[in-house]
């Protein structure tokens, strides 16, 4: 079983890496590529590519000039310890062991507008780029264009490497696009976390994209490659619901957060 995750905005390169190994990411080169079209756009470009504040628009601009290769753990962190957010505080991959960094690092990827995909361990450097972003490049409009198949082709290396029966997806709408569904080599399983709020069972953002985190490290440090056993997840008081679900779209509902 192999589990798909959203990256993150909020960053944290300040507390030091509390697992000593670490990776380099499979596109590393073609990351350097975006990051060379991304220096040419001046803080007011990026506010406006992005849709962000000049605070912001200056700070990422003097990332994408400081960006250099090689990639080192004195110039970079791994990134399931550099993403912070909603996500992340869910996955609290602080409070892993050796051996689920072990497990993360086979059964877990993140998909990323600058990195495309990435294994837990491997290194980053500070950034932002959502994959939604339309950056014109050689590939063409947008994000999408320039990663084209090849995130699907990684995935579904990891799929035959691992023998999986499935692919969960628990990576928002916007990243798991970069994905073509239709090549992926194993079934797709989609969970969706609902919570009850006035009178109705409804994906409130904040709580599903935590309950995404808290799924990811319940398979983790439970060691699941059964997807069946995914039904059992209780974790933060979200219980699996057989009739709000379909085959592929697996529905967790929470009556009180």
């Amino acid at each position: 079983m192999l589990i798909v995750i959203s990256p993150a905005k909020t960053l944290d390169f300040a507390a030091p890496s509390s697992v000593s190994k670490a990776t380099k990411p499979v596109l590393l080169n073609e990351s350097a590529d975006l990051v060379d079209d991304l220096r040419d756009y001046s803080p007011d470009d990026l506010v406006s590519l992005m849709g962000i504040s000049h605070k912001l628009g200056e700070l990422n601009n003097q990332r994408y000039l400081n960006w250099s290769m090689p990639f080192t753990k004195d110039n970079a962190k791994q990134a399931l310890l550099a993403f912070r957010g909603d996500v992340y505080t869910g996955l609290d991959a602080d409070s892993f062991s050796q051996h689920d960094f072990d497990f993360a690092q086979q059964h877990l990827r993140i998909l990323s507008g600058l990195y495309g995909v990435l294994r837990p361990l491997d290194l980053i450097q500070p950034y932002r780029l959502e994959m939604g972003t339309r950056l014109k490049n050689q590939r063409g409009a947008n994000l999408y264009d320039f990663w084209g198949d090849r995130l699907t082709h990684l995935i579904n290396k990891q799929l035959k490497a691992l023998d999986s029966s499935c692919l969960v997806n628990l990576a928002s709408n916007e990243y798991f696009k970069s994905i073509n569904s239709k090549a992926v080599s194993t079934p797709i399983i989609t969970p969706v976390f609902k919570d009850y709020k006035n009178g109705d069972y409804k994906i409130i953002s904040f709580f599903a994209k935590k309950a995404r985190g808290l799924m990811s490290a319940y398979i983790i440090k439970n060691q699941i490659t059964d997807p069946a056993l995914l039904k059992k997840f209780s974790v933060g008081g979200y219980k699996y619901d057989k009739a709000a679900s379909t085959p592929t779209e697996w529905v967790f509902l929470r009556k009180a957060a």
